[in-house]
């Protein structure tokens, strides 16, 4: 792997996680942000959790709607509640955005790398995805988020330390809808949210939908060398 800062920005190492309780990787990622450094590499990080309901930083009681037996995650990411399980494609991107800016202007160029910029890497990637399987897609300037016929197929936020993002998207694949009902999505009461599965003639999978997830990403956010690996990072 290249050390130079222009390789380094073109390089991204993608985890492949499997299904891993919410609290663990929620914590990793706050480790890796605190111990990277400006030649660290920058990661995603694909996922499935358990099930979980998690609040954002400024997440309101009121949006939980009545207690379940799901447990219930005061996180510290952007938005509001929302509910993981398995059978959604999680995507936690793990960006140096402060270094990309300092590049983006070394080269001149009149728009450096936004938190903005990210969270619509994010959406246009979910939207590209599902153009992929012939679904019309669609982010709201208002809500984050991608929707299609006005329910909402994808949950997204942020936090960015340090210069850095992580937390990321939850895609809704092939999954049990039901505990949203007990929960106002991302704050919204009355909000609707599908998956994948219900525009689609064939059983779809996580798996099946990872890999242009990263295709698009990756291609808009301009990594050129993807390194695959399983498993966490090694961190003290």
């Amino acid at each position: 792997m290249g050390s130079t800062t222009e390789q380094l920005e073109q390089q991204v190492i993608i985890r492949q996680l499997g299904v891993q309780p919410y609290d663990t990787i929620w914590h990793r990622m706050q480790q890796f942000t605190d111990q990277r450094t400006a030649e660290t590499i920058d990661e995603i990080w694909l996922v499935q959790h358990p099930p979980v309901f998690t609040q954002g930083q400024a997440g309101k009681a009121e949006h939980i709607l009545h207690k379940t037996n799901i447990p219930i995650v005061q996180s510290d990411r952007g938005g509001q509640v929302t509910y993981h399980g398995p059978g959604q494609q999680v995507m936690y991107i793990l960006v140096d955005i402060k270094r990309r800016k300092a590049i983006d202007k070394l080269s001149g160029s009149e728009s450096p790398l936004s938190v903005r910029d990210l969270v619509t890497y994010l959406e246009q990637c979910v939207v590209q995805t599902l153009a992929d399987y012939g679904i019309e897609g669609y982010p709201k300037p208002d809500a984050p988020g991608v929707y299609i016929d006005g329910k909402k197929i994808c949950s997204l936020g942020l936090r960015i330390r340090k210069g850095c993002s992580f937390h990321g998207l939850a895609f809704n694949i092939h999954m049990d809808l039901s505990p949203f009902h007990a929960i106002n999505p991302c704050g919204y009461a009355g909000l609707e949210m599908c998956q994948l599965q219900d525009f689609v003639d064939t059983d779809i999978t996580c798996a099946d939908v990872a890999p242009k997830l990263i295709e698009h990403f990756t291609r808009l956010i301009g990594y050129q060398q993807l390194h695959y690996v399983d498993g966490l990072p090694n961190l003290e």
